[in-house]
């Protein structure tokens, strides 16, 4: 295989598990949550797109908007909590089209009389991320991850870095790989009219 960039912002996909492990060995310099995802990601073989973006853009609107590329295959990772002790977390993944239903879906999914979107501080302390980059991978294993079935629909999605500096281009087979997660029918609503 020749030596070229792998590393693209045009949205191109295919890699070979060769050009994941070159990817690997760039995102090694990254902040210690995008070299977790890089790490679960070489585990399960799958091959991915690392597309390096300008952290102001990170933001899933941002992003799309900058990147050309379509809201309807950009994924969310949206941690939640419970309100009561003894405290819970899940993480959600939806399409950007969509809206969690954290009030009946997620709370019922939980077993909790009462959940809501943790905090900026709560999210960072319980997966190590940041905001605008929150991802699935190298979550603590006690956190469950609920999938909204839409997203498996795809042909691909693209998921965040655990940082700033870039998204994950890949199938959705990555779901079935991971432990922990359930793919749930109706985890998301479509968007309020404005």
């Amino acid at each position: 295989m020749p030596d070229t960039p792998c590393v693209t912002d045009d949205g191109t996909s295919g890699l070979t598990s060769a050009a994941v492990r070159r990817i690997v060995g760039r995102v090694s310099q990254e902040p210690e949550a995008e070299q977790r995802t890089a790490a679960v990601l070489d585990r399960l073989g799958l091959p991915y797109e690392l597309i390096r973006i300008d952290p102001d853009f990170a933001d899933t609107a941002a992003f799309c908007e900058r990147y050309a590329y379509p809201p309807d295959h950009a994924g969310n990772t949206i941690l939640v909590a419970s309100r009561k002790e003894p405290k819970q977390h899940a993480a959600c993944v939806v399409l950007a089209t969509t809206r969690l239903d954290v009030n009946h879906a997620v709370r019922d999914l939980m077993g909790v009389s009462k959940v809501s979107f943790a905090s900026a501080e709560e999210m960072a302390q319980v997966t190590g991320m940041s905001v605008g980059g929150v991802t699935v991978f190298g979550l603590p294993g006690t956190v469950p991850i609920y999938v909204d079935d839409r997203v498996m629909a795809l042909d691909w999605v693209i998921l965040g870095t655990g940082g700033r500096n870039g998204k994950i281009k890949l199938a959705p087979e990555v779901f079935r790989r991971l432990p922990n997660v359930r793919v749930v029918a109706g985890l998301a609503q479509p968007p309020r009219p404005s």
